[in-house]
């Protein structure tokens, strides 16, 4: 929960509506915003000109990014990352981020400028009706249109982003209201966080069903997270001697190193991981949605009734039996929820599944190691060298594609909030991410992995980095095509590639245009030493690391994928 901070607000009778947006960013905690400038909301810009010791304006070079940016922070922090954007193209621009937020569960705060209240319902410049725009896209959407009740709105705003699954919120600010004066409003005291718990009888429940399993199961992950909520199930795994899989893109919330740790739940998943899960007779649940991606397409457990007798743990009761009906659902927060867990005792006696968790962790391990792919770079070697060298506390980010799989399948989480990734599979997600975990960690070595496609989606934001000196390590596989839909393409239409080839600039030369490192990887020998010198130049470094076409996936080439498809096919 953030400290409050007194108001600064004019010591007069009177202040401003975009006062009154500063001084609530400064009551909730609010240490840095990005941006895109935009003139609906320059009386915000003029406010925050005052707080420059307090709040950091981070200038964006794409409102996508803005928004990414404040997503990577709501991520790592568990408090709400906040975005400023213009009205219409701004916001449109935005809406990346907060789709990414909502479907990832992370609190989120979008501020955009919007018409002045006059002109509103008449397609006045760049007007957009931002409650039908973001309906279903955030957890709450609203307009401000009395300055007086600013304090009001920013309060219910960071309570609803942080309370129950957390999620993005959307404000539209009038630029007649951010520049009225009105009387001066006491704030709000700084949000709390609200949770459920689980009952005794609840936690009673799930110890008597684990006591009479054969094959327990535990998954993990999803956002609201801690560092002791983190330590509180490490214990409880550990006295119950249970293996534990992460869900998908959310493999820092366990140490992938323990003993027993199964692997990720997610796209690529480990074939003896999936069949472990099938076979478990008690499934526990805590976190994850149990969306698309950790479930393999709905494939991995029967719908609505599971194979497995489920405890399905969330923040949001809305998620619970929307898909699978657990025998035992359970609303609560993660900190609440893992202390109950810490809290349970297992029988004296082994269990029947004594050495599972241990028979899982070697599975993980095997899976793990790299497998020989055509061309001259293994990607899988670059990920486990780059893990034995970097630290711990390192944040490793990425987008979408499948120079992910490679990341997720070979590189080791050791510390809590380490990964940056989008559930929502949003491309160009990885080099914004990287620049605001660097501004909020300046200490910590950042590397942002992106393919070629994924990377000149946000690549401006480089111009970022150099402007605010954040040394992220950005790198870069070049395939020259957009590879995750090529696949797909050869899978379901073989020989018949179209609209998936790109044309791809020099990256190296490219990052030294900004005035940045650059290097280019042509073998696998040559990236370590790339590293080493990219940390050496002490600012932002972009290494290109080129690959063929054929090497698709750590598992498959694109002609063992093609052949799929024709078998598919019939030919």
């Amino acid at each position: 929960m953030p400290q409050s901070n007194a108001s600064a607000a004019s010591s007069s009778d009177t202040t401003t509506g975009a006062r009154l947006i500063v001084d609530a960013l400064l009551t909730h905690g609010v240490e840095r915003v990005f941006c895109v400038p935009g003139e609906s909301f320059l009386a915000v810009l003029d406010s925050l000109h005052d707080e420059t010791e307090r709040i950091q304006t981070v200038v964006c070079r794409h409102e996508a990014a803005a928004a990414n940016m404040a997503e990577a922070v709501g991520k790592l922090t568990g408090r709400p990352g906040v975005a400023i954007v213009t009205r219409g193209p701004g916001a449109t621009h935005a809406s990346i981020g907060v789709h990414t937020a909502f479907q990832d569960s992370t609190p989120m705060i979008l501020l955009i400028g919007q018409c002045a209240r006059e002109h509103l319902d008449r397609e006045a410049f760049q007007e957009i009706d931002y409650r039908r725009m973001f309906g279903q896209m955030a957890k709450w959407v609203a307009q401000i249109d009395d300055a007086r009740r600013i304090p009001e709105y920013m309060s219910h705003a960071f309570h609803t982003a942080t309370s129950g699954r957390p999620g993005p919120v959307v404000l539209a600010l009038p630029e007649d209201v951010l520049s009225d004066a009105c009387a001066v409003v006491p704030g709000a005291p700084a949000y709390q966080r609200v949770a459920a718990a689980p009952s005794p009888a609840q936690i009673a429940r799930l110890t008597a069903l684990l006591e009479g399993a054969q094959r327990p199961m535990v998954i993990a992950g999803g956002s609201g997270w801690t560092p002791d909520a983190c330590a509180d199930l490490r214990r409880f795994v550990e006295n119950w001697q249970l293996p534990i899989g992460l869900a998908f893109r959310f493999q820092d919330t366990f140490d992938n190193e323990h003993a027993n740790y199964a692997g990720d739940v997610g796209l690529g998943i480990n074939p003896a991981l999936a069949q472990r899960i099938r076979d478990a007779d008690l499934l526990i649940v805590v976190g994850p949605r149990l969306g698309e991606s950790t479930t393999g397409g709905y494939t991995l457990l029967d719908i609505p009734k599971t194979k497995q007798t489920l405890v399905h743990v969330h923040q949001g009761a809305d998620e619970l039996g929307r898909v699978y009906a657990a025998e035992l659902p359970i609303v609560s927060g993660m900190p609440e929820m893992a202390s109950a867990l810490a809290a349970t005792r297992p029988p004296a006696a082994q269990p029947v599944w004594h050495g599972a968790a241990e028979e899982a962790h070697r599975a993980y391990l095997e899976w793990r190691k790299p497998r020989a792919i055509p061309g001259d770079v293994q990607l899988g070697e670059i990920v486990q060298q780059l893990r034995a060298r970097l630290p711990d506390d390192a944040i490793v980010t990425n987008g979408a594609g499948n120079y992910a799989i490679w990341l997720h399948r070979h590189f080791a989480y050791r510390h809590f909030r380490s990964q940056l990734a989008p559930t929502s599979g949003a491309m160009g997600y990885g080099v914004p991410a990287a620049v605001a975990a660097k501004s909020m960690y300046p200490q910590r070595m950042v590397v942002a992995f992106a393919g070629d496609g994924c990377f000149m989606m946000s690549s401006q934001e480089l111009a970022t980095a150099m402007q605010y000196e954040l040394s992220v390590i950005f790198i870069v596989v070049n395939n020259g095509h957009y590879g995750t839909i090529r696949m797909h393409q050869e899978r379901h239409y073989p020989n018949r590639v179209h609209g998936t080839g790109l044309t791809n600039p020099d990256f190296a030369a490219f990052a030294k245009s900004f005035g940045a490192h650059g290097e280019t990887v042509l073998r696998t020998d040559e990236f370590m030493p790339a590293f080493e010198r990219a940390i050496a130049a002490k600012r932002p470094a972009l290494i290109e690391i080129r690959m063929p076409k054929e090497a698709s996936t750590p598992g498959a080439t694109l002609e063992q994928i093609r052949e799929q498809g024709r078998k598919m096919r019939g030919e």
